[in-house]
Protein backbone atom coordinates (compact mmCIF):
# COMPACT_ATOMS: atom_id res chain seq x y z
CA UNK A 1 0.00 0.00 0.00
CA UNK A 2 0.96 3.63 -0.53
CA UNK A 3 0.22 6.15 2.20
CA UNK A 4 -0.57 9.82 1.70
CA UNK A 5 2.07 12.41 2.56
CA UNK A 6 -0.43 15.11 3.54
CA UNK A 7 -3.93 14.97 5.01
CA UNK A 8 -6.51 14.97 2.24
CA UNK A 9 -3.69 15.38 -0.31
CA UNK A 10 -3.98 19.12 0.31
CA UNK A 11 -0.25 19.71 0.72
CA UNK A 12 -0.48 21.44 4.09
CA UNK A 13 -0.47 19.04 7.05
CA UNK A 14 1.59 15.86 7.21
CA UNK A 15 -0.17 12.57 7.84
CA UNK A 16 0.74 10.15 10.61
CA UNK A 17 3.34 8.42 8.47
CA UNK A 18 4.90 6.80 11.51
CA UNK A 19 1.67 5.05 12.46
CA UNK A 20 1.14 3.82 8.90
CA UNK A 21 4.71 2.55 8.68
CA UNK A 22 4.49 0.74 12.01
CA UNK A 23 0.95 -0.57 11.55
CA UNK A 24 -0.31 -3.79 10.06
CA UNK A 25 -0.10 -2.40 6.52
CA UNK A 26 3.63 -1.68 6.95
CA UNK A 27 3.50 1.20 4.49
CA UNK A 28 6.92 1.78 2.89
CA UNK A 29 6.03 4.42 0.25
CA UNK A 30 4.27 7.73 0.78
CA UNK A 31 2.90 9.91 -1.99
CA UNK A 32 0.17 12.42 -2.68
CA UNK A 33 -0.43 10.53 -5.93
CA UNK A 34 -1.07 12.93 -8.82
CA UNK A 35 -0.83 16.01 -6.60
CA UNK A 36 2.54 17.64 -6.04
CA UNK A 37 3.66 18.42 -2.50
CA UNK A 38 4.33 21.94 -3.70
CA UNK A 39 5.14 23.76 -0.46
CA UNK A 40 8.93 23.41 0.03
CA UNK A 41 8.70 23.52 3.82
CA UNK A 42 6.07 20.77 3.92
CA UNK A 43 8.16 18.66 1.55
CA UNK A 44 11.27 19.25 3.65
CA UNK A 45 9.47 18.13 6.80
CA UNK A 46 8.06 15.09 4.99
CA UNK A 47 11.54 14.04 3.87
CA UNK A 48 12.94 14.52 7.36
CA UNK A 49 10.10 12.42 8.79
CA UNK A 50 10.63 9.75 6.12
CA UNK A 51 14.38 9.61 6.76
CA UNK A 52 13.77 8.74 10.39
CA UNK A 53 11.30 6.02 9.43
CA UNK A 54 13.38 4.56 6.60
CA UNK A 55 10.54 5.01 4.11
CA UNK A 56 10.33 6.57 0.65
CA UNK A 57 8.62 9.75 -0.54
CA UNK A 58 7.35 9.55 -4.13
CA UNK A 59 6.70 12.91 -5.75
CA UNK A 60 4.51 13.99 -8.67
CA UNK A 61 6.87 16.72 -9.87
CA UNK A 62 4.70 19.63 -10.95
CA UNK A 63 4.79 23.19 -9.70
CA UNK A 64 1.06 23.97 -9.88
CA UNK A 65 1.71 27.69 -10.23
CA UNK A 66 3.25 26.98 -13.64
CA UNK A 67 0.49 24.70 -14.92
CA UNK A 68 -2.70 26.65 -14.24
CA UNK A 69 -5.11 25.72 -17.04
CA UNK A 70 -2.44 23.71 -18.87
CA UNK A 71 -3.56 20.68 -20.89
CA UNK A 72 -0.65 19.97 -23.26
CA UNK A 73 3.13 20.27 -23.52
CA UNK A 74 4.19 23.87 -23.99
CA UNK A 75 5.69 23.99 -27.47
CA UNK A 76 4.98 24.60 -31.15
CA UNK A 77 2.29 21.91 -31.35
CA UNK A 78 0.22 23.29 -28.46
CA UNK A 79 0.61 26.83 -29.79
CA UNK A 80 -0.58 25.80 -33.25
CA UNK A 81 -3.56 23.90 -31.82
CA UNK A 82 -4.54 26.62 -29.37
CA UNK A 83 -3.97 24.44 -26.29
CA UNK A 84 -2.72 25.89 -23.01
CA UNK A 85 0.89 24.83 -22.49
CA UNK A 86 2.54 22.93 -19.63
CA UNK A 87 6.22 23.95 -19.48
CA UNK A 88 9.07 21.55 -18.83
CA UNK A 89 10.19 23.85 -16.01
CA UNK A 90 7.09 22.95 -13.99
CA UNK A 91 8.52 19.45 -13.60
CA UNK A 92 12.22 20.21 -13.57
CA UNK A 93 12.04 22.90 -10.88
CA UNK A 94 10.45 20.43 -8.45
CA UNK A 95 12.92 17.67 -9.34
CA UNK A 96 15.96 19.80 -8.50
CA UNK A 97 14.31 21.26 -5.39
CA UNK A 98 13.41 17.86 -4.00
CA UNK A 99 16.82 16.41 -4.83
CA UNK A 100 18.42 19.12 -2.71
CA UNK A 101 15.89 18.68 0.10
CA UNK A 102 16.45 14.90 0.10
CA UNK A 103 20.21 15.45 0.22
CA UNK A 104 19.96 17.70 3.25
CA UNK A 105 17.47 15.42 5.03
CA UNK A 106 19.38 12.22 4.28
CA UNK A 107 16.16 10.86 2.80
CA UNK A 108 15.14 8.87 -0.26
CA UNK A 109 12.96 10.52 -2.88
CA UNK A 110 11.38 8.98 -5.96
CA UNK A 111 10.32 11.02 -8.99
CA UNK A 112 7.14 9.71 -10.59
CA UNK A 113 6.61 9.69 -14.37
CA UNK A 114 9.64 11.66 -15.52
CA UNK A 115 8.81 13.27 -18.85
CA UNK A 116 11.50 15.72 -19.99
CA UNK A 117 15.08 15.69 -21.20
CA UNK A 118 15.86 18.32 -18.56
CA UNK A 119 14.63 16.00 -15.81
CA UNK A 120 17.00 13.34 -17.14
CA UNK A 121 19.93 15.76 -16.84
CA UNK A 122 18.93 16.70 -13.30
CA UNK A 123 18.57 13.06 -12.24
CA UNK A 124 22.01 12.25 -13.63
CA UNK A 125 23.51 15.19 -11.74
CA UNK A 126 21.78 14.24 -8.48
CA UNK A 127 22.95 10.64 -8.69
CA UNK A 128 26.51 11.80 -9.37
CA UNK A 129 26.28 13.81 -6.14
CA UNK A 130 25.29 10.68 -4.22
CA UNK A 131 21.74 11.86 -3.56
CA UNK A 132 19.34 8.98 -2.85
CA UNK A 133 17.01 9.70 -5.76
CA UNK A 134 15.23 7.25 -8.05
CA UNK A 135 12.84 7.80 -10.92
CA UNK A 136 10.35 6.09 -13.17
CA UNK A 137 9.09 6.59 -16.70
CA UNK A 138 5.74 5.51 -18.11
CA UNK A 139 5.34 3.38 -21.24
CA UNK A 140 3.45 6.19 -22.96
CA UNK A 141 6.24 8.70 -22.38
CA UNK A 142 8.64 6.18 -23.92
CA UNK A 143 6.55 5.77 -27.05
CA UNK A 144 4.28 8.74 -27.75
CA UNK A 145 4.97 12.42 -28.38
CA UNK A 146 2.89 15.55 -28.70
CA UNK A 147 2.42 15.17 -32.46
CA UNK A 148 -0.53 12.95 -31.52
CA UNK A 149 -2.42 15.96 -30.20
CA UNK A 150 -3.27 17.14 -33.72
CA UNK A 151 -6.36 14.90 -33.64
CA UNK A 152 -7.63 16.55 -30.43
CA UNK A 153 -8.34 12.99 -29.21
CA UNK A 154 -8.98 13.12 -25.47
CA UNK A 155 -7.32 9.73 -25.05
CA UNK A 156 -3.99 11.51 -25.52
CA UNK A 157 -4.46 13.88 -22.60
CA UNK A 158 -2.29 12.85 -19.66
CA UNK A 159 -0.36 14.44 -16.78
CA UNK A 160 2.48 15.10 -17.25
CA UNK A 161 1.69 15.69 -20.92
CA UNK A 162 3.16 13.91 -23.91
CA UNK A 163 6.33 15.82 -24.74
CA UNK A 164 8.39 16.33 -27.90
CA UNK A 165 10.28 13.61 -29.79
CA UNK A 166 13.58 14.84 -28.32
CA UNK A 167 12.25 14.23 -24.81
CA UNK A 168 11.12 10.73 -25.78
CA UNK A 169 14.60 9.92 -27.08
CA UNK A 170 16.22 11.24 -23.89
CA UNK A 171 13.89 9.18 -21.69
CA UNK A 172 14.67 6.00 -23.61
CA UNK A 173 18.41 6.55 -23.31
CA UNK A 174 18.08 7.38 -19.60
CA UNK A 175 16.20 4.14 -18.94
CA UNK A 176 18.85 2.17 -20.81
CA UNK A 177 21.68 3.91 -18.95
CA UNK A 178 20.12 3.55 -15.49
CA UNK A 179 19.56 7.26 -14.94
CA UNK A 180 15.86 6.36 -14.82
CA UNK A 181 15.47 3.26 -12.68
CA UNK A 182 12.20 1.67 -13.68
CA UNK A 183 8.99 1.64 -15.69
CA UNK A 184 5.66 2.38 -14.00
CA UNK A 185 2.38 2.38 -15.89
CA UNK A 186 0.49 5.25 -14.21
CA UNK A 187 -2.53 3.18 -15.30
CA UNK A 188 -5.65 5.38 -15.29
CA UNK A 189 -8.87 3.80 -16.57
CA UNK A 190 -11.46 6.50 -17.15
CA UNK A 191 -15.02 6.18 -18.40
CA UNK A 192 -15.68 6.77 -22.09
CA UNK A 193 -17.55 10.02 -21.48
CA UNK A 194 -14.55 11.35 -19.55
CA UNK A 195 -12.19 10.84 -22.50
CA UNK A 196 -14.32 11.09 -25.65
CA UNK A 197 -14.97 14.80 -25.35
CA UNK A 198 -13.32 18.15 -26.04
CA UNK A 199 -9.57 17.72 -25.44
CA UNK A 200 -9.30 20.37 -22.74
CA UNK A 201 -12.27 18.86 -20.89
CA UNK A 202 -10.99 15.28 -21.06
CA UNK A 203 -9.87 13.76 -17.79
CA UNK A 204 -6.08 13.24 -17.85
CA UNK A 205 -4.79 9.68 -17.84
CA UNK A 206 -4.68 6.60 -20.02
CA UNK A 207 -4.56 2.83 -19.84
CA UNK A 208 -1.09 1.41 -19.44
CA UNK A 209 -1.10 -1.87 -17.55
CA UNK A 210 -1.87 -4.60 -20.08
CA UNK A 211 0.15 -2.96 -22.86
CA UNK A 212 3.16 -2.02 -20.70
CA UNK A 213 5.43 -4.94 -21.53
CA UNK A 214 4.75 -4.73 -25.26
CA UNK A 215 5.41 -0.99 -25.36
CA UNK A 216 8.70 -1.43 -23.50
CA UNK A 217 9.70 -4.20 -25.89
CA UNK A 218 8.82 -2.04 -28.90
CA UNK A 219 10.65 1.05 -27.65
CA UNK A 220 13.61 -0.49 -25.84
CA UNK A 221 14.28 -4.05 -27.06
CA UNK A 222 13.42 -3.70 -30.74
CA UNK A 223 15.58 -0.57 -30.83
CA UNK A 224 18.51 -2.39 -29.21
CA UNK A 225 18.60 -0.16 -26.12
CA UNK A 226 17.79 -3.01 -23.72
CA UNK A 227 17.93 -6.79 -23.82
CA UNK A 228 15.39 -9.01 -22.11
CA UNK A 229 17.52 -9.12 -18.97
CA UNK A 230 17.30 -5.35 -18.89
CA UNK A 231 13.53 -5.51 -19.26
CA UNK A 232 13.33 -7.72 -16.17
CA UNK A 233 15.49 -5.23 -14.31
CA UNK A 234 13.42 -2.12 -15.07
CA UNK A 235 10.00 -3.77 -14.86
CA UNK A 236 10.49 -6.19 -11.96
CA UNK A 237 13.72 -6.04 -9.98
CA UNK A 238 14.15 -2.29 -9.64
CA UNK A 239 10.49 -1.53 -8.85
CA UNK A 240 10.56 -4.19 -6.13
CA UNK A 241 13.80 -2.83 -4.71
CA UNK A 242 12.55 0.77 -4.67
CA UNK A 243 9.25 -0.24 -3.06
CA UNK A 244 10.87 -2.56 -0.52
CA UNK A 245 8.92 -5.60 -1.73
CA UNK A 246 11.19 -8.42 -0.62
CA UNK A 247 9.17 -11.22 -2.24
CA UNK A 248 9.03 -9.57 -5.67
CA UNK A 249 11.68 -9.19 -8.37
CA UNK A 250 13.49 -12.28 -7.10
CA UNK A 251 15.79 -14.57 -9.13
CA UNK A 252 14.45 -17.68 -10.87
CA UNK A 253 15.87 -20.19 -8.42
CA UNK A 254 14.64 -23.12 -6.37
CA UNK A 255 13.20 -21.88 -3.10
CA UNK A 256 12.44 -18.38 -4.36
CA UNK A 257 8.83 -17.09 -4.45
CA UNK A 258 7.11 -18.25 -7.65
CA UNK A 259 5.91 -14.79 -8.66
CA UNK A 260 6.38 -15.00 -12.41
CA UNK A 261 5.38 -13.57 -15.76
CA UNK A 262 5.51 -15.94 -18.73
CA UNK A 263 6.13 -14.13 -22.01
CA UNK A 264 6.04 -15.12 -25.67
CA UNK A 265 8.69 -12.77 -27.11
CA UNK A 266 7.97 -13.69 -30.74
CA UNK A 267 4.21 -13.14 -30.72
CA UNK A 268 2.62 -9.92 -31.98
CA UNK A 269 -0.84 -8.65 -31.20
CA UNK A 270 -3.12 -5.80 -32.21
CA UNK A 271 -4.46 -3.61 -29.42
CA UNK A 272 -8.24 -3.38 -29.16
CA UNK A 273 -9.46 -1.37 -26.22
CA UNK A 274 -12.67 -3.33 -25.89
CA UNK A 275 -10.68 -6.56 -25.44
CA UNK A 276 -8.45 -5.27 -22.65
CA UNK A 277 -9.07 -6.48 -19.10
CA UNK A 278 -9.80 -3.02 -17.72
CA UNK A 279 -12.79 -1.08 -16.46
CA UNK A 280 -12.47 1.15 -19.55
CA UNK A 281 -10.95 1.15 -23.02
CA UNK A 282 -9.18 4.54 -23.16
CA UNK A 283 -5.97 3.15 -24.64
CA UNK A 284 -3.79 5.41 -26.80
CA UNK A 285 -2.51 2.34 -28.64
CA UNK A 286 -5.80 1.41 -30.32
CA UNK A 287 -5.16 -0.62 -33.55
CA UNK A 288 -1.37 -0.64 -32.99
CA UNK A 289 0.39 -3.97 -33.50
CA UNK A 290 2.89 -4.57 -30.71
CA UNK A 291 5.47 -7.28 -29.96
CA UNK A 292 5.49 -9.67 -27.02
CA UNK A 293 2.52 -11.19 -25.25
CA UNK A 294 2.06 -12.21 -21.63
CA UNK A 295 0.80 -15.79 -21.77
CA UNK A 296 0.48 -16.28 -18.01
CA UNK A 297 1.17 -14.71 -14.62
CA UNK A 298 1.75 -16.56 -11.37
CA UNK A 299 1.52 -15.33 -7.79
CA UNK A 300 2.98 -17.59 -5.11
CA UNK A 301 2.90 -20.46 -7.56
CA UNK A 302 -0.75 -20.02 -8.57
CA UNK A 303 -1.74 -19.01 -12.09
CA UNK A 304 -3.57 -15.68 -11.84
CA UNK A 305 -3.94 -14.89 -15.55
CA UNK A 306 -3.71 -16.86 -18.77
CA UNK A 307 -3.78 -15.48 -22.32
CA UNK A 308 -4.94 -12.06 -21.20
CA UNK A 309 -7.77 -13.33 -18.99
CA UNK A 310 -7.87 -13.38 -15.21
CA UNK A 311 -7.95 -16.83 -13.61
CA UNK A 312 -10.16 -16.97 -10.52
CA UNK A 313 -10.13 -19.47 -7.69
CA UNK A 314 -13.15 -21.15 -9.25
CA UNK A 315 -11.23 -21.55 -12.52
CA UNK A 316 -8.41 -23.34 -10.70
CA UNK A 317 -10.71 -25.94 -9.13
Amino acid sequence: PVGAVTVGLDGRQLTEMGLMAAGEARVRIFSDDGVCVADPLVMRRALEYAAGLGVLIAQHAEDPRLTVGAVAHEGPTAARLGLAGWPRAAEESIVVRDALLARDAGARVHICHASTAGTVELLAWAKQQGIAITAEVTPHHLMLDDSRLASYDGRNRVNPPLREASDVAALRRALADGVIDCVATDHAPHAEQEKCCEFAAARPGMLGLQTALSVVVETMVTSGLLDWRGVATVMSENPARIAGLDDQGRPLEVGEPANLVVVDPLARWTVEGTELASRSDNTPYETMTLPGTVTATLLRGRITARDGKAVTRADRR
